[in-house]
């Protein structure tokens, strides 16, 4: 599968991403990891439990996928045929009262949205990192327009995150009541799992190197000044300006593509 088509698959427990996008630790890793098309691993913690070329699964460690991992996978593989679509939330809303989150009265405080996942994004490119970036499809062309077009202008620009599952958020909030925070302390810093923009694969952060991921100081740089004037051209809009109705910090590193909203 060439770069330009690569996806990501998206179910309730499990990811499915190509084999050639992991980045192997060990020749057995790479060696196995060539020999399939798609590498399988749980979305909790992100720990790669199968490889898959067809219908033949291969489990990286015996008895690594239990039976809802199973059902999973055939799901994966319906979203690989389908027209991306939003997944359910009713798992998701099981979880935030778990943790003690009613999701009616987050909604109302702070005027945020719950964000269903994709069950398919399409690759856009690496990011700071070097990771995969994943983006909804309308979102994936659009910021490699904006990012060529800025390029044209003499500004570099580049991606520090994109998409983000529930679980990653979900798991923030585990470890940070692990250590003896509570769930207020913790909303003050981030948001309530399921209603980050980053969760529908629209929304991204965007730096420029030499500069620092995610901070404010962001703004006094050229490819700031670049985004104010251009990113709407291409359909991104700043999320949180200052003084923004949700109560969230001034990010002018958030934008989110808006195009697939109209």
């Amino acid at each position: 599968m060439h770069s330009g088509q690569w996806r990501l698959l998206n179910g309730e427990f499990l990811e499915a991403l190509p084999a050639a996008a992991a980045n192997p630790r060990g020749n057995a890793t790479a060696r196995a990891l060539s020999q399939a098309q798609w590498l399988i691993r749980r979305k909790s913690d992100g720990r790669f439990l199968a490889l898959r070329e067809g219908d033949t699964v291969r489990e990286l460690q015996r008895g690594a996928l239990t039976p809802s991992h199973r059902v999973d996978l055939a799901a994966l593989a319906e979203a690989d045929q389908a027209t991306a679509s939003p997944r359910e939330l009713s798992g998701l809303i099981d979880r935030l009262h778990a943790l003690g989150l009613d999701e009616a009265d987050y909604a109302e405080r702070t005027g945020l949205d719950l964000v269903a996942e994709p069950t398919r994004l399409s690759f856009a490119g690496w990011d700071r990192y070097a990771r995969p970036l994943w983006l909804d499809d309308g979102a994936s062309r659009a910021w490699r327009r904006m990012r060529d077009a800025a390029r044209a202008d003499g500004i570099a620009l580049d991606a520090i995150s994109g998409y983000r599952s529930h679980d990653y958020q979900l798991g923030i909030f585990r470890r940070k009541l692990a250590r003896g925070q509570t769930v207020e302390q913790i909303l003050s810093v981030n948001a309530a799992p399921g209603f980050s923009e980053h969760h529908g694969g629209r929304a991204m952060d965007i730096g420029t190197p030499g500069e620092p991921p995610a901070e404010e100081s962001f703004e006094a740089t050229p490819a700031f000044a670049w985004l104010r004037e251009q990113a709407n051209a291409f359909g991104f809009v700043m999320s949180y300006p200052h003084d923004n109705p949700h109560g969230i910090v001034y990010e002018p590193w958030h934008w989110r593509w808006t195009a697939g909203d109209r």
